[in-house]
């Protein structure tokens, strides 16, 4: 899964520079005299992104080898790329990277799974197009924030057939998180400039996790050049401002995300809060009560607020929290992690043994499974569960 980060104040929502990058287009929003030496951070061009070393090209070539028919060359791309043992890829968060530094290391988040596997594909002549997928709000915890997560895939089409007029070309669809892709999710397409505008967003916040405020404005200001009609990269900003005491144009940011997307509920928490913040309670209420009514059916949502009381100590509190979302959806695997690390906490190892059980069964992958087994061998290995 391709996670785009949004950060809140409590749910996160070298290169050759174009001129254009630093142009002064959309000055209303874009604040550069906020955050004076921004420019001197270079951003990665498209060239960069998706460039290929040799290694890479050779995988791709090799992965074809003796493969004739254009769908099964596809196939066999995929599967190469897909199975463990030729290409051991580990789930990273935090790997935002282009696609030949996501090659060399083995290690990334879907986002930049899916810009290598799109530069793998283009480099046999494949044509590929990414997609977007419409799924409920879903946060992950990074380093104390909740971040917002979407979702892309892709699709590669065999080369066509310049004596063939095809209206519509079926593709081979590449998911790197297929649970997270239900029938019935809506899906667009993305052009180029949409998957770049992410891939800053990401950086960006990265860098405002590591207090780089400059190199979040950086990275924020080319995402939101490159796609200005994106709510989330404008609630974003709207964060940095703030998080910089820049009240005005943290509002303003907020309710430009808000005319984009007047349903984008985590530009909604965002204004929330800076009215709480700049004490306007009433108007903060307000837009509070909407939201927990919009949210009280997303087993996500009370799962982002079960795993920040955990992370306040509060264990009863996220106990509730992590059986409500259990009794939304019994299917999360990230919910029966809750219950099984907070009945830890407690004391309770049985309880808790159970539920990491639970949570291994329900896991997506293999390197999830793997986790949770190493958490219930944890439990056997010092004495506190007893082998049945």
């Amino acid at each position: 899964m391709y996670k785009y980060l949004i950060p809140l104040l409590v749910t996160f929502l070298m290169a050759c520079q174009s001129s254009s990058l630093y142009s002064t287009y959309n000055k209303d929003i874009l604040q550069d005299a906020a955050f004076p030496g921004f420019e001197q951070y270079p951003i990665e061009s498209t060239e960069e992104i998706f460039a290929l070393a040799d290694d890479a090209k050779q995988f791709a070539r090799e992965a074809i080898k003796g493969v004739r028919r254009p769908n099964e060359q596809i196939e066999a791309l995929v599967k190469a790329i897909f199975v463990r043992s030729d290409f051991n890829l580990l789930y990273r968060a935090d790997a935002n990277t282009g696609a030949q530094e996501t090659f060399a290391n083995r290690a990334a988040n879907c986002l930049s799974l899916s810009i290598m596997t799109y530069a793998l594909a283009t480099e046999l002549d494949f044509a590929v197009r990414f997609q977007h997928i419409e799924i409920p709000e879903y946060w992950t915890r990074r380093e104390g924030q909740s971040f917002l997560n979407s979702h892309i895939n892709l699709q590669i089409l065999p080369k066509a057939d310049r004596d063939i007029i095809e209206v519509k070309r079926k593709g081979y669809e590449v998911d790197f998180d297929v649970q997270m892709t239900k029938k019935h999710d809506k899906k667009s397409l993305l052009t180029i400039a949409q998957v770049k505008s992410f891939f800053y967003n990401n950086k960006g916040s990265d860098a405002l996790l590591n207090k780089n405020y400059l190199l979040a404005y950086a990275y924020y200001r080319a995402a939101y050049l490159e796609d200005p009609k994106q709510a989330h990269i404008s609630a974003n900003l709207g964060y940095l401002y703030r998080l910089n005491e820049h009240y005005t144009y943290a509002e303003y940011a907020y309710l430009q995300a808000l005319k984009i997307d007047k349903d984008n509920l985590t530009a909604w928490q965002n204004l929330a809060y800076l009215y709480k913040y700049t004490d306007q309670p009433d108007k903060a209420a307000q837009i509070l009560v909407r939201l927990e009514h919009k949210r009280a059916s997303n087993p996500f949502y009370h799962l982002s607020l079960g795993d920040a009381a955990f992370e306040r100590d509060d264990w009863q509190q996220a106990l509730s929290y992590y059986r409500r979302a259990l009794s939304l959806d019994k299917n999360l695997h990230e919910v029966f992690f809750g219950l099984g690390k907070t009945y830890y906490e407690l004391g309770e190892m049985t309880r808790s043994a159970h539920f990491l059980k639970l949570a291994k069964k329900k896991a997506r992958s293999k390197q999830e499974q793997q986790i949770y087994a190493g958490k219930i061998e944890f439990l056997r290995k010092h004495h506190l569960l007893t082998t049945s």
